[in-house]
């Protein structure tokens, strides 16, 4: 009993790590991969990249956090997942680095094809990982083709790079794509000001309906595909957690159609953690099930660490992550204004 508290324990701050990293980067990446759309002369897309400067690496932490919680946490589904879904997870790792790359080369040189080259990479490293974690997790939910002995430690994957873009998995690859676009929208609109800020926000309008279809194909979609709608069939108040999503999916549209991207922001930070708590609440207790065999299914009982490992994490996090969090708000108040050409042009520390 006492060793399923901390496996349930560690399941929940995992989800919580993930639910965090998609909403803070979420609107980094959006931010990256709109930037090709939204901002019209190099002064724009200088203020853009800085709008995301202060803020991009440190949320990254998060998806080391969470990667490190899975390691440690869940060390048989890490292995499996690693190994089963590594040419997916090695694109996505480069991918991140080009963005970083992209981020700090693209002003080094006074060259207009030098600035384009990187302009186009922030867009490509941008886009990728938006969609490759949908299609990730899509596969999750929908079950990996994997068949695993436990008792032989003999385990085999039967997928493939190519077989990861299945419908399921590239319906919610554009989920994921969509809402990072509202998000990055709203968050560009908040962080810069007049003609910028107000093309923001009506592009975020514009892409908001194309997101209600997908979130709607996708909740109709996930219910032949996967087995995520079982947990709420047997306990039916998990279903406040979509319905928080859907309310504050409605929300987004209601205050950015007023202009009011401040709250239509908030508004969509929650429907991203609540996107992925319902997508996680559903898969619980699964962490990687298997799509031909429901006893190959990795769960959080039967890839956990022992018992004394997960309570030693417990008080590290304890400890740990109330200054992790406390940074981030130092950052984000310190960082609260919004960037101007002014501030770029004027700064010779600039991206």
């Amino acid at each position: 009993m006492d060793a399923a508290i901390f496996q349930v324990t560690w399941f929940v701050l995992w989800s919580v790590l993930w639910g965090v990293y998609f909403m803070l980067d979420g609107f980094v990446l959006g931010t990256g991969f709109l930037s090709g759309f939204i901002a019209r002369t190099d002064t724009e897309k200088r203020i853009l990249i800085n709008a995301i400067g202060p803020v991009w690496d440190g949320n990254e932490v998060w998806l080391l956090t969470a990667g490190g919680a899975t390691f440690a946490a869940f060390p048989t589904t890490y292995a499996l997942m690693f190994s089963n879904l590594y040419s997916a997870l090695i694109l996505l790792l480069f991918a991140l680095i080009v963005r970083g790359v992209s981020f700090e080369f693209r002003g080094k040189l006074d060259s207009a094809a030098w600035k384009s080259t990187w302009d186009k990479a922030i867009i490509v490293s941008s886009f990728l990982p938006a969609l490759l974690f949908g299609v990730a997790f899509g596969n999750i939910f929908e079950g990996i083709p994997m068949r695993n002995d436990f008792t032989a430690l003999q385990f085999s994957y039967e997928g493939s790079l190519i077989g990861l873009l299945n419908p399921y998995g590239l319906v919610t690859g554009l989920l994921f794509v969509l809402l990072f676009a509202v998000h990055g929208a709203l968050y560009i609109a908040i962080k810069t000001v007049g003609e910028l800020s107000g093309r923001a926000n009506a592009l975020a309008n514009k892409v908001w309906p194309a997101l209600l279809v997908v979130a709607v194909i996708f909740l109709g979609y996930t219910y032949p595909a996967t087995r995520l709608y079982d947990n709420y069939l047997k306990l039916p108040v998990l279903l406040i957690v979509p319905l928080v999503a859907v309310v504050s999916l409605v929300l987004v549209k209601v205050y950015a159609g007023k202009g009011e991207s401040g709250k239509a922001f908030t508004f969509s930070c929650l429907t991203v953690l609540f996107v992925v708590a319902t997508g996680v609440t559903g898969l619980f207790p699964n962490l990687l099930p298997s799509n031909i065999d429901p006893a190959s299914n990795l769960t959080i009982f039967n890839s956990s660490s022992s018992p004394l490992t997960l309570k030693l994490m417990t008080g590290v996090a304890l400890v740990v992550v109330p200054i992790v969090i406390a940074y981030k708000i130092w950052v984000y108040r310190v960082f609260r204004a919004p960037v101007t050409s002014e501030d770029v042009l004027g700064n010779k520390q600039a991206y």
